[in-house]
């Protein structure tokens, strides 16, 4: 499984990040605002998980299913 956190180090970004260490994930860390805006997000932090892009609700509760 690969797992991608994209990041401006913003508040909820650092709870999504808390979230996943918390849980044992394996995570890689993208904090380049130009690969984001590349990819269309309008947001952060978004999470990638095997090429699926989830929001901030998307991927708590996808770390809560774990």
């Amino acid at each position: 499984m690969r797992v991608i956190l994209y990041t401006t180090h913003c508040p909820k970004c650092k709870v999504l990040e808390t979230k996943l260490n918390q849980k044992a994930i394996d995570f890689e860390i993208i904090d380049d605002e130009k690969v984001m805006i590349d990819k269309g997000f309008m947001s952060a932090p978004m999470l990638e998980v095997d090429e699926k892009v989830m929001d901030f609700s998307a991927a708590i509760n996808w770390i809560k299913e774990i």
